[in-house]
Protein backbone atom coordinates (compact mmCIF):
# COMPACT_ATOMS: atom_id res chain seq x y z
CA UNK A 1 0.00 0.00 0.00
CA UNK A 2 1.53 3.56 -1.07
CA UNK A 3 1.03 6.08 1.41
CA UNK A 4 1.08 9.74 0.78
CA UNK A 5 0.38 11.40 3.56
CA UNK A 6 4.42 12.49 5.05
CA UNK A 7 3.11 12.43 8.21
CA UNK A 8 2.56 9.25 8.47
CA UNK A 9 5.25 8.08 6.49
CA UNK A 10 7.56 9.61 8.79
CA UNK A 11 5.98 7.85 11.57
CA UNK A 12 6.13 4.28 10.16
CA UNK A 13 9.83 5.47 9.65
CA UNK A 14 10.30 6.36 13.22
CA UNK A 15 8.09 2.81 14.41
CA UNK A 16 10.20 0.66 11.82
CA UNK A 17 13.58 2.24 13.63
CA UNK A 18 12.23 1.20 16.98
CA UNK A 19 11.41 -2.08 15.81
CA UNK A 20 8.11 -1.74 15.10
CA UNK A 21 5.84 -4.05 12.73
CA UNK A 22 4.17 -2.98 9.57
CA UNK A 23 1.62 -5.45 7.89
CA UNK A 24 -0.08 -4.85 4.55
CA UNK A 25 -3.86 -5.51 4.30
CA UNK A 26 -3.93 -4.36 0.71
CA UNK A 27 -6.44 -1.38 2.09
CA UNK A 28 -5.37 -0.89 5.65
CA UNK A 29 -1.74 -1.39 7.23
CA UNK A 30 -1.83 -3.32 10.64
CA UNK A 31 1.20 -1.28 12.90
CA UNK A 32 2.06 -3.38 15.47
CA UNK A 33 4.76 -2.44 18.62
CA UNK A 34 5.83 -5.35 20.14
CA UNK A 35 8.04 -3.97 22.79
CA UNK A 36 5.62 -1.58 23.72
CA UNK A 37 2.01 -2.68 23.20
CA UNK A 38 0.26 -0.22 25.02
CA UNK A 39 1.49 2.59 23.11
CA UNK A 40 -1.56 3.57 20.95
CA UNK A 41 0.12 5.20 17.79
CA UNK A 42 2.64 2.30 17.96
CA UNK A 43 -0.55 -0.13 17.60
CA UNK A 44 -3.17 1.05 15.22
CA UNK A 45 -4.58 0.37 11.74
CA UNK A 46 -3.40 2.79 8.84
CA UNK A 47 -6.94 3.10 6.16
CA UNK A 48 -5.88 4.05 2.63
CA UNK A 49 -8.91 6.19 2.30
CA UNK A 50 -11.44 7.42 4.88
CA UNK A 51 -14.17 4.67 5.67
CA UNK A 52 -17.55 4.20 3.66
CA UNK A 53 -20.56 5.38 5.13
CA UNK A 54 -21.66 2.19 7.49
CA UNK A 55 -18.13 1.22 8.11
CA UNK A 56 -17.56 2.17 11.65
CA UNK A 57 -18.57 -1.26 12.75
CA UNK A 58 -15.94 -3.29 9.91
CA UNK A 59 -13.05 -1.26 11.04
CA UNK A 60 -13.82 -1.72 14.53
CA UNK A 61 -14.21 -5.16 14.24
CA UNK A 62 -10.43 -5.34 12.30
CA UNK A 63 -8.94 -3.67 15.29
CA UNK A 64 -10.33 -5.73 17.67
CA UNK A 65 -8.89 -8.98 15.83
CA UNK A 66 -5.33 -7.11 15.17
CA UNK A 67 -5.43 -5.81 18.82
CA UNK A 68 -7.84 -8.15 21.23
CA UNK A 69 -6.03 -6.91 24.39
CA UNK A 70 -5.94 -3.17 23.52
CA UNK A 71 -8.95 -1.63 24.63
CA UNK A 72 -8.53 1.38 23.19
CA UNK A 73 -9.05 1.74 19.54
CA UNK A 74 -6.49 3.92 17.15
CA UNK A 75 -6.83 4.75 13.09
CA UNK A 76 -4.39 6.60 10.98
CA UNK A 77 -6.20 7.61 7.54
CA UNK A 78 -3.91 7.85 4.60
CA UNK A 79 -4.03 11.77 2.91
CA UNK A 80 -3.25 15.13 2.38
CA UNK A 81 -5.78 17.09 3.01
CA UNK A 82 -6.79 16.19 6.51
CA UNK A 83 -11.04 16.60 5.61
CA UNK A 84 -12.80 15.46 9.21
CA UNK A 85 -15.68 15.75 7.51
CA UNK A 86 -18.37 12.50 6.85
CA UNK A 87 -16.70 10.46 10.29
CA UNK A 88 -19.96 11.34 12.18
CA UNK A 89 -20.75 7.73 13.04
CA UNK A 90 -17.26 7.40 14.64
CA UNK A 91 -17.99 10.14 16.62
CA UNK A 92 -20.97 9.07 17.78
CA UNK A 93 -19.35 5.87 18.76
CA UNK A 94 -17.21 8.06 21.35
CA UNK A 95 -13.87 8.75 18.51
CA UNK A 96 -12.26 12.07 18.54
CA UNK A 97 -11.20 13.07 15.11
CA UNK A 98 -8.06 15.29 14.94
CA UNK A 99 -6.37 16.69 11.75
CA UNK A 100 -2.75 17.60 13.15
CA UNK A 101 -0.80 19.86 11.16
CA UNK A 102 2.56 18.10 8.91
CA UNK A 103 5.34 21.29 8.44
CA UNK A 104 8.31 20.93 6.92
CA UNK A 105 11.78 22.83 6.03
CA UNK A 106 14.38 22.41 4.00
CA UNK A 107 16.32 25.25 5.53
CA UNK A 108 15.81 27.89 8.80
CA UNK A 109 16.96 30.70 9.95
CA UNK A 110 17.64 32.25 13.71
CA UNK A 111 15.20 33.25 15.77
CA UNK A 112 14.11 37.19 16.14
CA UNK A 113 14.65 36.97 19.82
CA UNK A 114 17.33 33.91 20.64
CA UNK A 115 17.60 32.75 24.36
CA UNK A 116 21.37 33.05 25.20
CA UNK A 117 21.03 32.66 28.62
CA UNK A 118 20.51 28.70 28.24
CA UNK A 119 22.87 25.74 27.77
CA UNK A 120 21.73 23.69 24.38
CA UNK A 121 23.12 19.84 23.82
CA UNK A 122 22.40 16.71 22.86
CA UNK A 123 21.63 14.27 25.86
CA UNK A 124 23.13 11.08 26.59
CA UNK A 125 20.30 8.81 27.22
CA UNK A 126 23.11 6.54 28.51
CA UNK A 127 23.29 8.39 31.66
CA UNK A 128 21.00 8.02 34.41
CA UNK A 129 20.89 12.08 35.10
CA UNK A 130 19.97 13.03 31.68
CA UNK A 131 17.22 10.34 30.70
CA UNK A 132 15.71 11.14 34.40
CA UNK A 133 15.46 14.78 33.46
CA UNK A 134 13.76 14.43 29.55
CA UNK A 135 11.36 12.05 31.60
CA UNK A 136 10.62 14.43 34.34
CA UNK A 137 10.21 17.38 31.61
CA UNK A 138 7.83 15.26 29.65
CA UNK A 139 5.83 14.55 32.56
CA UNK A 140 5.51 17.89 33.71
CA UNK A 141 3.56 18.49 30.30
CA UNK A 142 1.19 15.90 30.88
CA UNK A 143 -0.48 16.73 33.91
CA UNK A 144 -3.00 15.11 33.54
CA UNK A 145 -1.97 11.11 32.62
CA UNK A 146 -2.05 8.76 35.27
CA UNK A 147 1.70 8.73 36.47
CA UNK A 148 2.90 5.52 37.44
CA UNK A 149 1.88 4.25 34.04
CA UNK A 150 2.83 6.93 31.73
CA UNK A 151 6.30 7.26 33.66
CA UNK A 152 6.92 3.19 33.00
CA UNK A 153 6.01 4.07 28.99
CA UNK A 154 8.20 7.52 29.05
CA UNK A 155 11.04 5.27 30.17
CA UNK A 156 10.49 2.91 27.35
CA UNK A 157 10.45 5.21 25.02
CA UNK A 158 13.57 6.90 26.62
CA UNK A 159 15.53 3.39 25.97
CA UNK A 160 14.19 2.92 22.51
CA UNK A 161 15.20 6.34 21.74
CA UNK A 162 19.12 5.59 23.40
CA UNK A 163 19.37 2.53 21.33
CA UNK A 164 18.65 5.12 18.18
CA UNK A 165 21.04 7.70 18.98
CA UNK A 166 23.58 5.34 20.00
CA UNK A 167 22.79 3.92 16.16
CA UNK A 168 23.91 7.29 15.07
CA UNK A 169 20.35 7.54 13.28
CA UNK A 170 19.43 10.80 16.03
CA UNK A 171 19.44 12.43 19.14
CA UNK A 172 17.62 14.12 21.84
CA UNK A 173 18.24 16.94 22.95
CA UNK A 174 17.55 19.71 25.92
CA UNK A 175 18.27 23.79 26.98
CA UNK A 176 19.13 23.65 30.72
CA UNK A 177 18.94 26.64 33.01
CA UNK A 178 21.33 25.95 36.08
CA UNK A 179 21.56 22.64 35.46
CA UNK A 180 17.74 22.14 34.74
CA UNK A 181 16.23 20.48 31.67
CA UNK A 182 13.28 23.12 30.90
CA UNK A 183 12.89 22.34 27.19
CA UNK A 184 13.68 18.89 24.72
CA UNK A 185 13.22 17.08 21.47
CA UNK A 186 14.70 14.33 19.45
CA UNK A 187 15.02 14.44 16.18
CA UNK A 188 15.66 11.31 14.08
CA UNK A 189 16.08 9.74 10.65
CA UNK A 190 16.54 6.38 8.74
CA UNK A 191 19.21 8.54 6.35
CA UNK A 192 16.61 8.81 3.44
CA UNK A 193 16.74 12.69 3.38
CA UNK A 194 13.71 13.14 5.88
CA UNK A 195 13.98 13.91 9.54
CA UNK A 196 11.24 13.91 12.06
CA UNK A 197 10.93 15.78 15.47
CA UNK A 198 10.16 13.71 18.29
CA UNK A 199 7.85 15.71 21.49
CA UNK A 200 8.70 19.33 21.50
CA UNK A 201 8.49 19.98 24.72
CA UNK A 202 9.51 23.51 27.08
CA UNK A 203 8.38 23.26 31.19
CA UNK A 204 5.20 25.31 31.66
CA UNK A 205 7.14 27.58 34.43
CA UNK A 206 10.06 28.64 31.25
CA UNK A 207 7.43 29.43 28.21
CA UNK A 208 7.79 32.80 26.72
CA UNK A 209 11.48 32.88 27.05
CA UNK A 210 12.42 31.92 23.42
CA UNK A 211 13.95 28.63 24.74
CA UNK A 212 12.02 26.23 22.29
CA UNK A 213 12.64 28.25 19.20
CA UNK A 214 16.43 28.88 20.04
CA UNK A 215 16.60 25.02 20.90
CA UNK A 216 14.28 23.74 17.40
CA UNK A 217 17.12 25.94 15.67
CA UNK A 218 19.83 24.45 17.07
CA UNK A 219 18.01 20.31 16.69
CA UNK A 220 17.41 21.65 13.22
CA UNK A 221 20.83 22.71 12.07
CA UNK A 222 22.13 19.33 13.64
CA UNK A 223 19.56 17.73 10.85
CA UNK A 224 20.83 19.46 8.19
CA UNK A 225 24.52 18.39 9.24
CA UNK A 226 25.24 15.61 11.23
CA UNK A 227 21.58 13.83 9.84
CA UNK A 228 22.24 15.35 6.28
CA UNK A 229 18.90 15.76 6.20
CA UNK A 230 17.28 17.52 3.16
CA UNK A 231 13.86 17.60 4.51
CA UNK A 232 12.89 18.22 8.49
CA UNK A 233 8.91 17.57 9.37
CA UNK A 234 7.20 18.54 12.55
CA UNK A 235 3.41 17.76 13.25
CA UNK A 236 1.92 20.08 15.12
CA UNK A 237 -1.50 20.71 16.70
CA UNK A 238 -2.96 23.52 14.37
CA UNK A 239 -4.69 25.59 16.99
CA UNK A 240 -1.46 25.33 19.67
CA UNK A 241 0.27 28.38 19.87
CA UNK A 242 3.64 26.64 19.73
CA UNK A 243 2.92 26.39 15.50
CA UNK A 244 3.56 30.08 15.34
CA UNK A 245 7.06 29.13 16.88
CA UNK A 246 8.16 26.89 13.62
CA UNK A 247 6.56 28.73 11.18
CA UNK A 248 9.17 31.72 12.92
CA UNK A 249 11.90 29.78 12.08
CA UNK A 250 10.94 28.67 8.30
CA UNK A 251 8.60 25.64 8.91
CA UNK A 252 5.51 25.49 6.74
CA UNK A 253 2.38 23.43 6.85
CA UNK A 254 2.42 21.15 3.78
CA UNK A 255 -0.58 18.93 4.98
CA UNK A 256 -2.99 17.68 7.51
CA UNK A 257 -2.71 14.23 9.22
CA UNK A 258 -5.86 12.74 10.41
CA UNK A 259 -6.24 10.10 13.14
CA UNK A 260 -9.54 8.84 15.27
CA UNK A 261 -8.98 7.46 18.61
CA UNK A 262 -11.07 6.55 21.32
CA UNK A 263 -10.16 5.86 25.13
CA UNK A 264 -10.23 2.54 26.19
CA UNK A 265 -13.65 1.11 27.39
CA UNK A 266 -14.09 0.53 31.61
CA UNK A 267 -12.29 -1.71 33.00
CA UNK A 268 -10.03 -2.12 29.45
CA UNK A 269 -6.24 -2.37 30.36
CA UNK A 270 -4.62 1.57 30.73
CA UNK A 271 -2.58 2.24 27.35
CA UNK A 272 -0.83 5.52 26.34
CA UNK A 273 -1.36 7.94 23.66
Amino acid sequence: MRIDSLGFRTDLMLLSLHGSEVEDRGDHLVVRSPSNPGFWWGNFLLLREPPAPGACGRWERAFASEFPAAGYSAFGVDGTCGNVAGYQEFTAAGYEVEASAVMTATAVHEPAHPNREATYRALDLTDAGDRESAIALRLANSPHREPTGHRQFLGRSMDSMAALQEAGTGAWFGAFLAERMVSGMGLFSDGSGLARFQSVDTHPDFRGRGLAETLVHHVSTYGFTTLAATTLVMVADPDYHAIRIYRSLGFVSTELQVQLEREPLAGAPASIR
